[in-house]
């Protein structure tokens, strides 16, 4: 894993999950200060220059961070699992959306669906490749297809994060099915 990839790891770990593992916090709507942030995981000393920082943002592929309009604060765009409130409003999710997962976890997701977990969310995708490379970190990847717009229809909420990820609170398993599945399967 290259460097820029560890930091951005670690990155997440902090703006995610816990910000205090580096003695930062973060405002109610998830943001960090820049400064604050990169005095705390080291400095320049420790390759944490505000360049540094720009670069692990503009090349992640996944689109997780976010500066504030005038680039003094960062946040991430979702996955949180420390209470914050990011401000997406509620609107109208595509008719299809898809979720990537390991094949082993299929059972269980049959059984009660797709939870959030410690997550505030589900996250879906609006691409089956990007879901497939997201159930990929997980083993052998599986694609799940979410029956959204029948979902919203029947009054789920759906919010669209910063980077073009849904989220919604909870997937019942009467709405997934196996995408590009025989029926059955």
């Amino acid at each position: 894993m290259d460097d820029t990839s560890k930091r951005s790891r670690f990155l997440s770990l902090i703006l995610r999950h816990q910000p205090a593992k580096v003695g930062i916090s973060l405002d109610e709507a998830g943001w960090a200060d820049v400064d604050e942030l990169l005095r705390a995981c080291g400095g320049a000393a420790r390759g944490w220059t505000p360049e540094a920082l720009r670069h692990i943002v503009d090349s992640d592929s996944k689109g997780r961070y976010s500066f504030s309009g005038d680039g003094c604060r960062i946040r991430a765009n979702q996955g949180h699992s420390v209470r914050v409130e990011l401000g997406y409003t509620s609107q109208a999710p595509p008719a299809l959306l898809f979720h990537g997962t390991a094949r082993t976890r299929l059972n269980s997701i049959r059984a009660r669906g797709l939870l959030k977990g410690a997550r505030h969310h589900v996250h879906l995708s609006e691409n089956q490749t990007v879901a497939a490379e997201v159930g990929r970190r997980y083993g052998e990847p599986i694609v799940l297809r979410v029956d959204s717009g029948l979902m919203y229809a029947e009054g789920f909420e759906f919010l669209l994060a910063a980077n073009g990820v849904w989220l919604t609170d909870h997937v019942p398993a009467v709405y997934l099915g196996v995408a590009g599945a025989a029926e059955g399967e």
